[in-house]
């Protein structure tokens, strides 16, 4: 039923790295910054940092030294995901965010941002929840594909709203009697759908600014999230 709620390995081959990543893809905590940003993110080592195979720091596989530029791949809360040339080899594994920085300013605040939004959206979704500020393909995740669609393009841009019927099978019994033994029974008498709830979802351009429910739809308080993080590029 849906509801409202407001809520590491030196890689010899792309075989390898592709293995690992659907392994991690796995782990709920880990999310991978190309699903959320649309180009290449490199951070700066501001002091030499030890790289392990796990988020966990298990396995050590080797020392990037300062000021070593590497590519962010994932993250959890307390460990980035990095690839780069270590003092011996290529590697790819989880760091401290400590030992990172990035030349723009914000960007590392950004981060924890992204973070924070990413574990409230996947809640959601696992939920089968929506929320003010999410994404129209974060809510294409939760509840599926729509109803129904409306759109509006105006000078300012796009804006519609989304209608999610749901709808159940109803049975209907009528009382019988038995002629031989004269016990009265249920019997089918026929079935019907009928709409058991519906939510609408209003949006500005690809966010989530109003929702609407129906009352036959056991809902619960409307929140609101963080919209998706503006980077500053």
């Amino acid at each position: 039923m849906w509801r409202i709620s407001f809520i590491i390995l030196i890689f010899s081959s792309s075989f390898l790295f592709a293995q690992s990543r659907s392994l991690l893809d796995d782990d709920p905590e880990v999310i991978y910054l190309d699903q959320h940003i649309d180009r290449k993110i490199e951070l700066i080592v501001a002091e030499d940092a030890n790289v392990f195979a796990t988020k966990t720091a298990n396995r050590h596989l080797g020392v990037f030294a300062k000021g070593t530029k590497v590519e962010l791949l994932a993250m959890t809360d307390k460990a980035y995901r990095v690839r780069g040339q270590a003092k011996h080899a290529g590697v790819a594994g989880w760091v401290s965010p400590k030992l990172m920085a990035s030349t723009d300013k914000d960007f590392i605040e950004n981060l924890k941002k992204l973070y924070e939004r990413q574990m409230i959206v996947t809640a959601l979704i696992n939920n089968k929840e929506v929320a003010i500020g999410m994404t129209l393909d974060e809510v294409s995740q939760s509840l599926g594909e729509p109803t129904k669609k409306s759109m509006r393009q105006t000078k300012d841009g796009v804006t519609g709203s989304w209608e999610f019927i749901q709808l159940e099978e109803k049975k209907h019994y009528r009382a019988v009697r038995d002629i031989r033994s004269g016990q009265v029974y249920q019997q089918l008498s026929h079935t019907t759908v009928e709409e058991k709830g519906k939510i609408v979802v209003e949006f500005e351009g690809d966010v989530v600014t109003a929702l609407e429910e129906s009352e036959n739809n056991s809902g619960g308080r409307i929140k609101i999230i963080t919209p998706p993080i503006v980077w500053g590029w």
